[in-house]
């Protein structure tokens, strides 16, 4: 409102000024009056020029003397700015202030966080000791308990062994009697010794001369899926046996009836249960549990192992440079089996289970071992044989086998390549 007050009281004193100045102007143009000598129409120029002086004159001393805000404006300004300068540079420093203020915090709040787990640690190793505390208690009546039974054994031991010394007494006077029965049993003692050793000797050589199954030979093997009723799991598991007992006929030469393959009943149990409780196929086999001799029973105990697809069809497995001379079949055959052992050591590192006995993973017909050892021979010189999966394979195998002869071309960077 103020505003408003001052504005419009500028603007009546500017009219009224140039009103006058106007008036002035005109009155002193139609009179012709000259001041400083000067021509009517200059003077009345230089009066209007005063006019405009008196109303900017006039507006700035109102302003003035209205507003503390203009005087500071017109004759503070340096010190207004100054003081600016003053009031950024506070500024600035209180931001700094509380930027330190709040990291200092963060790194407070940093620490708090950290007090409060080392508490709940604590905490939580104060319950457990509290815990350990209790069950030490526990046990400590629980000794004494027992502590206190033994005490009254003890005493009852004691006149235990008092009828004791009274009956040794009567057992010595008996042991005169018996020590002559004792020179008897003697030597008929040793007359059964020898006897046993010759059944002894005559066992080992029964065993050693008819063995029908080395301990940890394969009776039977087959892959069962997991994750099923363990009545399922059990009919599996009886069929896989019931395949055991005719391998073992088939190699005696008997009826299933005469020569059954027997499981220790809970390892049986505990098999099902792994199985059924399993999220993926097992490799199950029956192995012999010892040296087996013709007649007697078939002893057997199960290996369980998981399943998945090791190899894939035609999926690369292995390749080795080797060096053959010229027509040497000797060399060439042995490069062979070195290359034939390393592919077995591969596939049984990658998961293939090997045969207990031989320790080897896949099978290779006569034939074909003999055709890949000419074609070693043949090609000679530095040759790569490689080896591929010749359909997919579990973990079960066996592992068949792709191989190929390749004529090796040493390169600049000492690998080599066709």
């Amino acid at each position: 409102m103020y505003s408003l007050y001052l504005i419009g009281v500028l603007v009546l004193t500017g009219g009224a000024i140039a009103f006058i100045g106007d008036r002035l102007g005109t009155r002193i143009g139609k009179k012709r009056l000259s001041i400083f000598g000067l021509r009517p129409r200059h003077t009345s120029i230089i009066v209007t020029i005063i006019t405009g002086i008196l109303i900017t004159a006039a507006t700035f001393g109102i302003l003035a003397a209205a507003s503390e805000n203009v005087r500071t404006a017109l004759f503070g300004m340096q010190k207004l700015q100054a003081r600016m300068a003053e009031l950024s540079s506070e500024v600035q420093d209180t931001s700094t202030a509380l930027a330190t203020a709040r990291q200092e915090k963060a790194e407070a709040d940093e620490a708090l966080g950290l007090a409060k787990e080392d508490v709940e640690a604590l905490t939580k190793q104060q319950a457990d000791l509290k815990a350990e505390t209790e069950r030490l208690q526990a046990e400590g009546a629980a000794l004494s308990a027992q502590n206190a039974a033994l005490s009254a054994q003890n005493s009852s031991l004691a006149g235990e062994n008092e009828r004791l010394g009274t009956m040794n007494g009567e057992l010595l006077s008996g042991n005169a009697e018996l020590s002559g029965k004792n020179e008897q049993l003697t030597a008929e003692n040793s007359q059964l010794e020898q006897r046993t050793q010759q059944l002894r000797d005559g066992l080992i050589a029964m065993r050693e001369g008819d063995i029908t199954f080395r301990a940890g030979e394969i009776l039977a093997s087959g892959v069962i899926r997991g994750h099923r009723p363990q009545e399922e799991i059990r009919a599996d598991l009886e069929a896989l046996a019931q395949l055991a007992t005719r391998n073992v006929s088939a190699r005696l030469g008997m009826d299933m009836s005469d020569q059954e393959v027997w499981v220790y009943q809970p390892e049986f149990d505990a098999a099902v249960q792994e199985i059924s409780g399993s999220g993926q196929d097992m490799v199950v086999r029956f192995v012999a549990a010892g040296n087996l001799v013709r007649g007697e029973p078939v002893r057997s105990s199960l290996e369980l192992y998981k399943n998945s697809i090791i190899y894939r069809e035609h999926e690369f497995i292995l390749a080795r440079p080797y060096h053959i001379k010229t027509h040497d079949s000797q060399s060439a055959e042995q490069a062979v089996m070195d290359f034939l052992r390393e592919v077995n050591r591969a596939a049984t590192s990658k998961g293939i289970l090997p045969d207990p006995l031989r320790g080897t993973v896949g099978i290779i017909e006569g034939a074909q071992l003999y055709s890949i050892v000419q074609a070693v021979a043949q090609t000679a010189g530095d040759i790569i044989l490689s080896a591929y999966a010749h359909e997919s394979t579990d973990a079960q195998g066996p592992l068949r086998l792709d191989m190929k002869v390749e004529q090796a071309i040493i390169n600049g960077l000492g690998t080599y390549g066709k």
